[in-house]
């Protein structure tokens, strides 16, 4: 596990793009490559959308793993913003470190403290020690997830 000397918690900048990028990579291999210049854009956009935080795990100097904390303006409970965490990440051979739980409680952190009332997180994976992790990060599996995609015909 990381000790708070070998590892650095901090938002993306634009000379991250490119280690970000390669992270992403590790989280969907698949995914075509994204242009120079749209990657550019939309993580500028990300930035500057209010409440949406790119975070870092950085290691002698290295960006090893990210997550991604949204959180969310709300009109129910009294008010109070909820939060989600997405596009959990860690490079390959950085895994099993503890990179991405540091990173989850920062993020879990962040939200407790802009007065979130809930943090969410939704994992596509049915691997039990992906499940167990992220019950080992404090969330619960108590609730049921719905989505839908995009079509590929629109």
């Amino acid at each position: 596990m990381p000790t708070r000397e070998s590892i650095e918690i901090r938002e993306a900048e634009a000379r991250d793009l490119p280690a970000l990028l390669d992270l992403y990579r590790h989280l969907q291999p698949d995914d075509p490559e994204i242009d120079a210049a749209l990657a550019k854009s939309r993580f500028e956009q990300i930035r500057a959308q209010p409440g949406m935080l790119l975070f870092l795990a950085v290691t002698d100097g290295i960006p090893v793993a990210t997550i991604t904390l949204v959180i969310i303006p709300n009109l129910t409970r009294g008010a109070a913003p909820y939060a989600l965490i997405e596009n959990v990440v860690t490079d390959a051979a950085y895994r099993h470190r503890g990179y991405a739980g540091a990173l989850i409680r920062h993020g879990i952190d962040q939200a407790w403290a802009a007065g979130c009332y809930k943090v969410m997180l939704l994992s596509g994976s049915k691997n039990p020690a992906t499940l167990g992790f992220y019950l080992n990060c404090g969330f619960v599996q108590d609730k049921t997830g719905f989505q839908i995609r995009r079509p590929a015909s629109l």
